[in-house]
C-alpha cells in the first residue's frame, strides 16, 4: 500500500460555468497515476462507504481517486434534479479529471445506484479519456427498474429515497422546519397520511426533491424518464468501454444490472463482465440476505480494483480480463460461471380444483394442462397482503414465507417434490389467465423452494399493476435468479392482489397513486383460470450446462 495525502477540495467549471466541487485522494510518491471518478449527491465524504472500502484504499493502490459533489449538492453550484444533468456534467468530469497534475489521462468511475448511474449517463455524454466502467446496482430505465415495478410505484422504497434526498436540500438550503419534519419522516415512513403513495410531507416540500416527479409521472413514455435514463440517453449509441456489471438477485435494481450488461454485449467490442451476488442494495455479504454462506462475502473492492489494474494500468492477465457471468447459487450457496446468460426454458401449468386460496395443499404446478378450473382471490384493502423477503421487504432475501402462504387471499400452486436436483439458472415469467370486478388490480406473484421440513424459502418474486381492459393473458415478470433445488424440495408460485408497502393498495379504480385515496379503496374479486384453453402457466429456466461450483467468485 501507497502512503495517500488528501483528501484536498478540488474544483471544476461546467460547460454552463457552474462549479462543482470534490475531494482528492493521491498516492504521496511517485506517479503519473490513473483516475477513479466517483459522482455522487450525498455529500462526497461519504463515498459510497456504506458498501465500498474507503477512498483511501483505493488510491494506496496506485490511483488518484476523486469524488465529486454532483450539481446542487453538498458545497457544488446549482440546482440539484436527480439524474438531468449527469449527461453533460459527467462528460466534463472525466475530461477534467484525466487532466489533472499527475494523472495518466486514463480515467475509471466507479460506484454503486445513483453513483453507478452516473457513469452511463457520462459515458452518453462523450467522454473519450473514459477506459473502464463499474457501475454496480443500476437503474438501466429509470422508471422500471428503480421507481415502478411492473407499472406499480415501489412505494416504501420511493418515498424513503425521496424523504433523504428533499432532507439533504433543506440542510443545505438551512431550512430547519422542514428538515426536522422529514427527519421524522425518515425515523418513520408516513404510510397512513390521505394518499399513502404521496404523503402530506413530500407534498410539503415537494421544492426539495424528486419525488413528486417521480409519483406524477406514472406512464413510462412520460418525457421526464427519457430525460433521466441510461437506456434512453445511450439508445443507438456504441458503449465501447470494458464494464463489471455488479448486481444482487434481492437488490430492488437488478433487472437494471442484467438489462444494462445486455445492452452493452449488444453495442461494445469492450470485455463485459457480470457479477450477480446474493445481496439486497445493501449491505452486502453472507447475512444480508439469510445466511448464504462464506463465499456470499463479498470482496467487490478487490474484484473493482483488479478491473481497473487491467484496463487503466494495462496488467496483463489475471481475471480482470475474464467476460462472461458469474452468479451466486443461492442454493448451493456458491458461484457458478457461465460462458453467457443462461438459456433456455421449461414451462409449469398451474392446477387445482378451486381451493388454491383457503389452502396450501390443493394448487399444483405440473408439465401437464390440467382440467378447466378456477381460483377466486378476495383481495380486502384493510388488510393486504404484507410485503415479506425477496427484494421488496427487510428482512430482504431467503425469508421463510410458510406463515404467510395460510392467508386465504394467497392462492398457492405447488411442484411434487423434485425427483433430482435441478439447477435454475435465468429468468422467470408468468402467463395469467385472471378476470376481475374492477377496474384495476395488482398481481404480486412469489416463487419460493419448499423444503423437506416445511419452510418456504423466497427464490424471487415480481409484481404488476393491470388495467381490466389489458389483454389476457397477463404477463408478470419474476426477477431472474440462480438457485440449485435439491431432490426431496418443491417449488411453490404464491399469488396475491397485493404487496404492502412495497407497492400502494390498488384502489380498484383505475386512480393513479399519486391521487389515491385510502377511503377510495375497494375489494377486488380475482378470478385466476387455469386448464383447458386458459393454460396459466409459469415459465422457468431450464439450464442444462453443467456448470461447477466455486466458493469464490472466479
Amino acid at each position: 500500500m501507497l502512503r495517500v495525502t488528501g483528501p484536498e477540495t478540488v474544483s471544476m467549471t461546467t460547460r454552463d460555468s457552474v462549479r462543482l466541487d470534490a475531494d482528492l485522494y493521491r498516492p504521496a510518491e511517485g506517479g503519473p497515476y490513473p483516475v477513479l471518478l466517483m459522482r455522487q449527491p450525498y455529500g462526497r465524504r461519504i463515498a459510497s462507504t456504506v458498501v465500498f472500502a474507503h477512498p483511501r484504499w483505493y488510491s494506496s493502490q496506485g490511483y488518484i481517486v476523486v469524488v465529486q459533489d454532483v450539481r446542487g449538492t453538498g458545497t457544488s453550484e446549482g440546482t440539484f434534479r436527480a439524474f438531468e444533468t449527469e449527461r453533460a456534467d459527467g462528460a466534463d468530469a472525466i475530461a477534467w479529471a484525466a487532466a489533472l497534475p499527475g494523472s495518466t489521462g486514463r480515467v475509471g468511475m466507479y460506484g454503486f445506484s445513483y453513483q453507478g448511474m452516473t457513469q452511463l449517463l457520462a459515458l452518453a455524454g462523450g467522454a473519450p479519456a473514459l477506459a473502464a466502467l463499474a457501475p454496480v446496482m443500476i437503474a438501466w430505465d429509470l422508471h422500471g427498474d428503480w421507481a415502478y415495478e411492473g407499472g406499480a410505484l415501489r412505494m416504501a422504497d420511493g418515498i424513503g429515497w425521496g424523504v433523504q434526498m428533499a432532507a439533504i436540500q433543506a440542510a443545505r438550503a438551512q431550512d430547519a422546519e422542514a428538515f426536522q419534519a422529514l427527519l421524522r419522516a425518515a425515523r418513520s415512513v408516513p404510510l397512513q397520511d390521505e394518499t399513502p403513495a404521496f404523503p402530506d410531507v413530500l407534498r410539503r416540500y415537494r421544492a426539495f426533491g424528486h419525488y413528486g416527479d417521480w409519483v406524477e409521472s406514472e406512464a413510462r413514455d412520460a418525457g421526464y424518464w427519457a430525460r433521466t435514463s441510461p437506456r434512453a440517453a445511450l439508445a443507438g449509441q456504441r458503449m465501447d468501454v470494458p464494464m463489471l456489471h455488479i448486481g444482487g438477485w434481492y437488490d430492488t435494481m437488478l433487472m437494471g444490472t442484467l438489462d444494462a450488461h445486455a445492452a452493452a454485449l449488444a453495442a461494445s467490442s469492450q470485455p463485459q463482465r457480470l457479477v450477480v451476488g446474493p445481496w439486497p442494495h445493501l449491505p452486502w455479504g453472507r447475512m444480508s440476505g439469510g445466511d448464504m454462506g462464506p463465499a456470499a462475502d463479498g470482496h467487490i473492492d478487490r474484484l473493482q480494483l483488479d478491473w481497473f489494474d487491467g484496463f487503466l494500468k494495462g496488467a496483463g492477465g489475471g481475471a480482470h480480463l475474464a467476460t462472461g457471468v458469474d452468479l451466486f447459487d443461492v442454493g448451493a450457496k456458491g458461484w457458478r460461471h457461465f460462458g453467457m446468460w443462461p438459456a433456455g426454458e421449461q414451462v409449469l401449468h398451474l392446477g387445482s380444483s378451486g381451493l388454491a386460496a383457503p389452502t396450501v395443499t390443493d394448487g399444483v404446478l405440473q408439465e401437464t394442462i390440467s382440467d378447466p378450473s378456477w381460483d377466486e382471490i378476495v383481495h380486502d384493502p384493510w388488510r393486504p397482503v404484507p410485503s415479506l423477503g425477496g427484494h421488496d421487504a427487510a428482512p430482504m432475501g431467503r425469508q421463510d414465507r410458510a406463515g404467510l402462504d395460510a392467508r386465504a387471499d394467497i392462492a398457492c400452486y405447488t411442484t411434487a417434490p423434485l425427483a433430482a436436483e435441478a439447477l435454475l439458472a435465468g429468468r422467470v415469467d408468468l402467463d395469467l389467465w385472471v378476470a376481475t370486478d374492477a377496474r384495476s388490480f395488482d398481481i404480486s406473484a412469489v416463487l419460493s423452494e419448499v423444503t423437506t421440513d416445511g419452510r418456504v424459502m423466497v427464490l424471487t418474486q415480481g409484481y404488476r399493476r393491470i388495467s381490466a381492459e389489458d389483454p389476457l393473458p397477463i404477463r408478470v415478470s419474476l426477477r431472474a435468479i440462480c438457485a440449485t433445488i435439491p431432490a426431496g424440495s418443491a417449488l411453490r408460485l404464491s399469488l396475491a392482489g397485493a404487496s404492502f408497502p412495497a407497492h400502494p393498495v390498488n384502489p380498484g379504480t383505475g386512480a393513479t397513486a399519486a391521487v389515491t385515496r385510502l377511503i377510495d379503496c375497494q375489494v377486488i374479486t380475482l378470478s385466476i383460470a387455469h386448464g383447458g384453453t386458459n393454460p396459466s402457466r409459469l415459465i422457468l429456466p431450464r439450464t442444462t450446462a453443467t456448470t461447477s461450483l466455486s466458493g469464490s467468485c472466479p
